[in-house]
Formats: structure tokens, C-alpha cells, sequence
């Protein structure tokens, strides 16, 4: 059984030869074979000079005639396409996996980190038609060698003019549609409000959490502060954990509309560049994302006790990225932004954050 995908042109179709004639014949394209169950690939490369022990093999891939294909000065042959599509795609981070198969070609990491890609440019090719490029979605956390992108011609036979076209909309994205950013590793400082932990009259269940979501970014902790309902004491321990060298302040609670809620206060006191509260996520909507000089600092609301994934787990690994978070990339999290909160959770392999 065979599957030649056979998509070019009258146009481009100079002589059709007998496959018993083809000995010495260089195929102008590759040959897929199909065994169900067993195999799915190229059995003839393009280029492959037809040998006399190729034709019985031929024939039981249904091939009676070989195509000549005259591939005029304006085309590109599919996989010769597919090569400058991959190589215009390709940015920091990411590379080609191999060489052209049937006119397709995959992109893989070529490191762990964060997966960036830029939409728009990705639109922009996609739009011209004969060519394409699909990709896993953005801010993907991967790890080397995963396939983050495949692309390729869709016909056998691509006008160059297409192929150029594509490549200048590749090239609007300056650092390459597809990438993959490293992530640094943070040395975080955790500081939990609320009087009712300070004093002990519940018991604290932020810090675990926090801890682990730090160390999974194969993080530190600078060290672990506990602040009652009260803005000046907050703001000290912060600045005490930012002494002591902390890249990164997470803040846990006090972030609702309680009197008692003072967290986002404090950290406005502290004299910060920037300061965004509120989030479209659900979990996290009272979210809060401040900069307090090259410290970002992550206000995380209520729900970060007990929901397993949170806005906090979408904005951490861009955050380690060195990616400035504003309020544009904040609202953007609305579309996708509703976890559904099911019994057993795949997340990243789910809706949430996509």
C-alpha cells in the first residue's frame, strides 16, 4: 500500500516513464510506502537513482509509471521549500530536526526552557497558502529535543515567490518566530501574611505550596517571612528578604477587599515602578504583579492554598524568562483563562493558560 502524495502540477510534468524503463532514472521526488500497522515513511528519497532491485519494490507500491518533473526557475522542489521555511522560523533556542521528509520538517528545542512564539508573523505565513508552520501553543514550558513546531510546502511544486513571501514574514519577528528562552533559576523570598498565621492561630498552609512551586523551577528560597495585617510590617519584610538577596518576592494573602487586606498597600509603599492588581484567571483574579526596581514581586491571593494550578503557575515561568510583565500580557490571559477545575488535573495537557 502506498500513499505517493502525488500533488504536482500538469504544468510541471515533462514525460511520465514506464517504471521498468526507470532504470538509472534520478527520482525527482520522494515515495511514501504505508504498511498499516507497521510503517509510515519515505521509501525513496528524492534524488535516489533508480536501481534494478528498486523496481520490483516499485511496483508494490503501485507505481506502473515515474514522474519527470522539469521544476521550472520560479518553483522550489517541496522539500527544498520546507528547508528555507524551517530555517526562516528558526530563533534562539530551536532547531531543525534532520533534514526535509516529504516536503515536511519538524523544529525541536534545543534546550529546556520556555517556548516563545510570535504569533503574529506566525499568522502572517500561514495566510499566503502552499505554505505552513504548526506549532504547540505559546509559553510552553519544553524540554530539549521536544518537536515545538513542524512546517512545510503543500504542494509537491512551490512557487519561489511564495517561499520568499513567507521568509520576509518570518523575518518580522527580529528574534525568530519560533524560540525557546531560558529560564533563570530564582532565589526567592516568601513572605505570608495574615494575623491569623502570625500569632498561630491557624496553622500556615502557603509555605509548602510556594516551596515546592519554587524548587520545581529548580529554584532557592532566600528565606521565609511571616507579617501580620499590617502594611508597614509587610513592606519591612519584604525590603529585609530584597537585603538578603532575593531575585524574586512571592507574597502570599491579603489580597482581597477586607479591611484587614493590606498586602497590595505595602507593596505600593515600597516605592515600586509599577504595580498591576488584578487578573482575568480564574483561579487568581486578585493577582497582583509589581516591580520593585529589578525584583519582581508576585501577590498571590487566597486560592493559591488550595487550587493545584493558579495564574501564579502561567506568569512564574515568563516571569524566569527576564519577560516584563505589564498589564497587556495580564489581559491577554483572559482568553483560555478559566481553569475548569477537573477532578483529575493534566495541566499543562488542558485548556488552562492556552
Amino acid at each position: 500500500m502506498c500513499d505517493t502524495e502525488e500533488r504536482e502540477s500538469k504544468s510541471t510534468v515533462s514525460e511520465i516513464i514506464n517504471v521498468e524503463d526507470a532504470v538509472g532514472m534520478v527520482l525527482s521526488h520522494d515515495i511514501t510506502e504505508i504498511r498499516p500497522g507497521e510503517f509510515k515513511g519515505r521509501a525513496f528519497k528524492k534524488g535516489h537513482i533508480v536501481r534494478e532491485e528498486d523496481i520490483p519494490h516499485l511496483q508494490r507500491l503501485g507505481k506502473e509509471h515515474l514522474y519527470i518533473l522539469k521544476v521550472g526557475e520560479d518553483e522550489m522542489h517541496e522539500n527544498d521549500a520546507a528547508d528555507a521555511l524551517a530555517k526562516a522560523l528558526i530563533g534562539e533556542g530551536v532547531k531543525m530536526a534532520g533534514e526535509p521528509n516529504e516536503g515536511k520538517i519538524n523544529i525541536i528545542a534545543e534546550r529546556d526552557g520556555l517556548l516563545s512564539i510570535d504569533k503574529q508573523a506566525l499568522l502572517e505565513l500561514n495566510m499566503l497558502g502552499e505554505v505552513m508552520c504548526a506549532t504547540i501553543h505559546n509559553n510552553t514550558i519544553v524540554i530539549k529535543d521536544r518537536v515545538v513546531a513542524g512546517t512545510r510546502a503543500i504542494p509537491l511544486v512551490v512557487k519561489k515567490s511564495i517561499v520568499n513571501d513567507a521568509v520576509k514574514a518570518a523575518a518580522t519577528a527580529p528574534d525568530g518566530v519560533l524560540r525557546v528562552k531560558e529560564m533563570r533559576k530564582p532565589n526567592a523570598g516568601i513572605v505570608i501574611t495574615g494575623s491569623e498565621v502570625f500569632y498561630g492561630r491557624i496553622k500556615d498552609a502557603f509555605k509548602p505550596v510556594i516551596t515546592k512551586k519554587i524548587k520545581a523551577m529548580q529554584g532557592t528560597i532566600a528565606g521565609v517571612e511571616f507579617a501580620p495585617d499590617n502594611a508597614e510590617e509587610i513592606e519591612k519584610k519584604i525590603k529585609s528578604l530584597i537585603q538578603k538577596g532575593a531575585d524574586l518576592i512571592v507574597t502570599t494573602g491579603g489580597m482581597s477587599v477586607d479591611p484587614d487586606d493590606v498586602t497590595r498597600f505595602a507593596i505600593r509603599n515600597l516605592g515600586v515602578s509599577e504595580l498591576h492588581y488584578g487578573s482575568p484567571v480564574l483561579p487568581g483574579s486578585m493577582f497582583l504583579v509589581a516591580y520593585a526596581g529589578a525584583v519582581p514581586i508576585l501577590g498571590i491571593p487566597a486560592c493559591g492554598m488550595y487550587a493545584d494550578i493558579t495564574v501564579f503557575d502561567l506568569i512564574l515561568p515568563r516571569i524566569l524568562t527576564g519577560e516584563h510583565i505589564g498589564r497587556k500580557e495580564i489581559a491577554e490571559l483572559g482568553h483560555g483563562g478559566l481553569c475548569l477545575k477537573c477532578e483529575t488535573c493534566r495541566y499543562p495537557v488542558c485548556p488552562f493558560g492556552k
